[in-house]
């Protein structure tokens, strides 16, 4: 059995969200709601798993509490008779799940691949799923949108980042991209502005942004998990 070199979720985790098809030959509920699993990975790491369906398409979201992610969308999430599968899009050694569930509807039973190695995952249903829902956007001023850059020092290691906002129809959205980490791009689940105060919210990730514009740059804190940091975003180049 290989070691799954990569633990699911690293400092800064991309991942884009897509539903999957229900199979029309499928004759029960299918896998809806919550389950919990442990991957024995040289550390034993927890993980959850929440499904649903909606309007005939199977939607789900997994956590890995140790680490700090919660409500990270699944992609290419399939249901198909009694077997699942779904892959975690943008994390390291592109990591998949494929599973058998269970006779009695209670477990369901497969492995977990990524980076080219594989470990068996057992998931239990553990009630009704728990999506979180997030705190809706506020609208931003013409100042910050657009393009920053940033360098998060962590304990010697620079991460260049670049920040995008944006206003939409139901608020500001954002995108953080992390250029030293394969360029994964980190969506920004909230986004507020109260006067010059900036607030972002990557759930993904757990990681905060506090920031103020002062000058024509946004000088804050990045908070992630114990970590505290300074963090200055400055006009990306033209």
């Amino acid at each position: 059995m290989h070691r799954i070199p990569f633990v699911v979720v690293g400092l800064f985790l991309a991942v884009l969200g897509s539903v999957g098809r229900m199979s029309a030959s499928q004759a029960t509920p299918g896998p809806s709601g919550h389950w919990v699993g442990s991957l024995e990975a040289g550390q034993t790491i927890g993980m959850e798993i929440d499904l649903a369906t909606k309007n005939g398409a199977w939607y789900g979201t997994i956590s890995v509490p140790s680490q700090g992610s919660r409500g990270v969308p699944l992609a290419d999430l399939v249901v198909k008779g009694n077997t699942i599968s779904f892959a975690i899009k943008g994390a390291p050694g592109d990591p998949n799940y494929s599973g058998t569930i269970g006779a009695d509807g209670k477990t369901i039973t497969g492995t977990f691949s990524q980076g080219g190695g594989s470990l068996p995952l057992t998931f239990e249903r553990k009630g009704e799923a728990k999506f979180e829902i997030p705190q809706k956007s506020t609208p931003i001023t013409k100042d910050l949108e657009g393009s920053w850059e940033g360098t998060l020092d962590v304990k010697g290691t620079l991460l260049r980042l670049v920040l995008k906002l944006a206003n939409g129809p139901e608020g500001a959205t954002g995108v953080l991209v992390s250029l030293d980490q394969n360029n994964v791009e980190i969506p920004v689940s909230t986004v507020t502005q109260e006067g010059s105060k900036l607030k972002l919210l990557i759930t993904m990730i757990s990681g905060t942004f506090d920031g103020e514009l002062k000058g024509g740059e946004l000088a804050g804190t990045w908070t992630q998990g114990p970590l505290t940091l300074p963090l200055v975003f400055k006009r990306a180049a033209k």
